[in-house]
């Protein structure tokens, strides 16, 4: 909208129509066009493919495929899984899918959290591709160590402490404003890749 209102007034949008199918194949084009130097850094030097599993507002649960190299990450297709358990198997034919897309000869690495389904899923592709690495996301592994690290007791009753401290003071704007006076505005909570992380960097 703030497009148009630059424009100025004579502006006339396009047809639906336009939008449809000359628009719309034009833009599938120039998006093709984009990918042609992520596909060829994937058989020039290969790539990795990242997935990642989460349930949007509607409660669906959903599969996303990543595809990640030196030109940047792509994504390659989503799946909806509602009403199937994200069992080895499936997780490990979805995955096996998508490195048939990509092309088996360029994928180095398959990248997934450390749930126990990934890493019986990773058995199976070690068994139908040996040479194609299995690894643990370092983000979601460093996010359980900060949480076990959380669950000892020295640790856990500071945590709760700044916990109460910081429900505090951001539950009444009089103390937030307070607190920002003597901070140069700074908020108190620092915001981290996870959950866990964000705990520490606050404290």
């Amino acid at each position: 909208m703030e497009a148009v209102g630059q424009f100025g007034p004579g502006f006339k949008p396009p047809t639906q129509y336009q939008l449809r199918e000359p628009l719309l194949k034009a833009e599938v084009e120039r998006t093709k066009q984009l990918l042609k130097k992520h596909e060829e850094e994937w058989a020039k030097n290969g790539c990795s493919i990242m997935t990642d599993a989460w349930t949007d507002r509607k409660r669906r649960s959903i599969l996303n495929m990543c595809v990640n190299c030196k030109e940047g990450t792509t994504f390659l297709e989503s799946k909806e899984s509602s009403d199937e358990a994200h069992t080895a198997r499936l997780i490990f034919e979805y995955v096996d899918k998508c490195v048939e897309l990509v092309g088996a000869q360029n994928v180095v690495q398959i990248v997934t959290d450390n749930a126990t389904n990934n890493m019986d899923a990773a058995k199976l592709m070690k068994k139908k591709r040996p040479v194609i690495f299995w690894s643990s996301c370092a983000t979601h592994t460093i996010n359980l160590m900060l949480e076990s690290i959380g669950k000892l007791q020295k640790f856990k009753k500071v945590i709760d402490q700044a916990k109460s401290f910081t429900i505090f003071i951001y539950a009444h704007h009089k103390t937030l404003s307070l607190t920002r006076s003597f901070t140069k505005k700074r908020d108190i909570i620092r915001p981290g890749v996870t959950r866990f992380a964000s705990t520490f960097l606050t404290l």
